[in-house]
């Protein structure tokens, strides 16, 4: 038994190969103390584009924050210099959430869109009502090249309290903090939503609640190439609160989300028919151990009938650490490879913490990082087999 055990590890191990470790935001440079909030997308001419928050004055959540970009011809083995996308005066602009829209006959070789938030207090002030989130976005029609003026969708996709506006929204229900998915966007690529953009985003409602109850995750989208936005139906669980997506066959979607609450340290997972409006099923996947922290699931590919999805974050529940990603050929129903990416070896705090994935080929994986203490961001291609 124990010679079969080992065969088995040996035959998942050699699955995954990976090339080194290529830092892309340092901080205290720049002039940024601080990067966090990993986000990376692939335009359609095979270039990189990674997105984080640049904070000026140090690591603190709230404060002076822009939102950067850099890119990579060379599939991540060189970057380029930052560049300033959005920022919101001396307050915060972060959350960075890029799309590709690739379905808009206006745009034929497709729109990127930047979903972001900004905000004018720290979050603890926010949830007690002493400051407003908004929810924004910009385009670019050249690959992030150039960019567009920023639109405010708050009112479209957010309930703040705020009584004296457009009455054809329902203001009652006082969600109060609002970030949407560390991470990038996603599009519908097949069944009756086709082309529906979709971010994933949490929000917290009313007074703050013991053990973060008050908050709950959601997602938005929209059938119109960012003309117009929709929210979908909340999730049930109390406490789901930073939280990606991606597609499953059938043009379903699946939500993947962290449990703000901290008693089960597993991720929450939602899967939806209608594209990501209501909610069919939801529950804890004891396969996705996870402290608190973010994480990022990517439809990589078909396998016969299903979806393949990968999926990483800091794989351990009590620590961001372990980063790993696992590999599902069964539209998230199992997972069956697993590549630990990155892990301390002096139990270094707060190692590896949030990522996002990027596909860069039929095979390769690119995964962008926190890492060291969020003393830089990083990039790393993963190649896998089936």
């Amino acid at each position: 038994m124990k010679i079969v055990k080992l065969t088995l590890i040996a035959f998942l191990i050699c699955q995954f190969t990976v090339q080194a470790q290529t830092p892309v935001f340092v901080s205290g440079t720049e002039g940024y103390k601080s990067f966090r909030i990993p986000a990376i997308v692939r335009a359609p001419n095979g270039d990189l584009l990674a997105f984080a928050e640049g904070r000026v004055a140090g690591s603190g959540d709230f404060g002076d924050i822009d939102i950067v970009m850099k890119r990579s011809k060379d599939k991540g083995k060189t970057w380029s210099a930052s560049q300033v996308i959005a920022g919101y005066d001396k307050l915060q602009a972060g959350n960075p959430a890029p799309v590709f829209d690739l379905s808009d006959p206006a745009f034929p070789k497709g729109r990127l869109f930047l979903f972001f938030n900004t905000g004018n207090n720290h979050e603890g002030e926010v949830r007690k009502g002493k400051g407003l989130r908004e929810v924004w976005y910009k385009t670019s029609a050249d690959a992030g090249a150039t960019w567009g003026e920023p639109v405010n969708i708050t009112l479209q996709v957010h309930k703040p309290k705020m009584p004296d506006v457009n009455a054809d929204y329902n203001f009652n229900e006082d969600w109060r903090s609002y970030a949407n998915t560390p991470g990038h966007g996603m599009q519908i690529n097949e069944g009756q939503f086709k082309g529906r953009i979709y971010i994933a985003a949490n929000h917290s409602a009313g007074e703050p609640k013991a053990k973060a109850t008050d908050y709950q995750a959601h997602g938005f989208y929209s059938d119109d190439h960012g003309k117009t936005f929709k929210l979908s139906e909340t999730i049930s669980f109390e406490g789901s609160n930073e939280s990606t997506a991606a597609e499953i066959s059938g043009g379903r979607v699946m939500f993947n989300a962290r449990n703000q609450k901290g008693d089960v340290r597993a991720r929450i997972v939602a899967v939806s028919s209608d594209g990501g409006v209501k909610w069919d099923t939801t529950y804890f996947d004891h396969n996705l151990p996870d402290p608190v922290c973010e994480g990022s699931i990517l439809t990589i590919g078909k396998n016969k009938k299903y979806s393949m999805l990968a999926f990483s974050n800091a794989a351990h529940t009590q620590e961001r650490d372990n980063l790993t990603i696992r590999i599902s050929f069964d539209d998230g129903n199992t997972w069956t490879q697993s590549y630990v990416v990155d892990k301390s070896k002096n139990g270094e705090k707060d190692y590896t913490a949030y990522s996002d994935l990027v596909q860069i080929g039929k095979r390769n994986l690119g995964i962008l990082y926190e890492f060291n203490g969020y003393k830089s961001i990083v990039f790393k291609k993963v190649t896998w087999k089936n």
